[in-house]
């Protein structure tokens, strides 16, 4: 079995509120096997079989969208890249214990060559960015609401959906949940 967690953007946002209870028995509809959440913004945490991790992002995706009457972008990492993501270090340390915030945007698919270039040149002042694999971190060295960076800017610029955590988070879910022996 290997362990995913589940990254829903519009949870608990916008007006979408959703309980976990209801979140993860919406999980556990779907034959998923240890199903927790953690916080409030659409993390879950659960188990499967399942090696094909696009078609189960697309089933979770429906069955939300079915249970709960909008769309849920749903982005899964297993928990051995939830560590990694953890511990990438993006920027220097100092940088970061300077900076206002530090968040990680999750992708479903890599940015190609075109997409980087257009994501490294929304880079300010004010907020920096590194792209690794499917993920952006973007370092904001005042608070978020003086940045003029937001997930629409991103989606309007590059043409992909996402959703973000603080670098704090994905720290806090490695060290809660973290790659089971054997490598999953």
């Amino acid at each position: 079995m290997t362990r995913y967690v589940a990254f829903l953007r519009a949870i608990n946002v916008g007006g979408h509120t959703v309980t976990m209870a209801t979140l993860a028995a919406c999980f556990e509809s779907l034959g998923l096997a240890n199903v927790s959440t953690f916080i409030a913004s659409g993390n879950v945490i659960f188990a499967t079989a399942t090696e094909t991790a696009a078609a189960l992002e697309r089933s979770i995706a429906s069955r939300l969208r079915t249970e709960l009457g909008y769309d849920v972008d749903t982005f899964l990492r297993t928990d051995v890249e939830v560590a990694a993501i953890s511990s990438h270090r993006a920027f220097p340390a100092a940088r970061v214990a300077a900076a206002g915030a530090l968040n990680v945007g999750l992708l479903a698919t890599p940015l190609g060559a075109a997409g980087r270039k257009a994501m490294l040149a929304l880079r300010t002042d004010v907020d920096d960015f590194h792209v690794h694999g499917r993920e952006i971190y973007w370092l904001c060295q005042t608070k978020q609401s003086q940045s003029t960076f937001s997930n629409a800017v991103l989606e309007r610029r590059l043409g992909v959906r996402s959703t973000w955590r603080s670098v704090n988070t994905m720290q806090r879910l490695a060290k809660k949940f973290p790659p089971a022996s054997g490598g999953t």
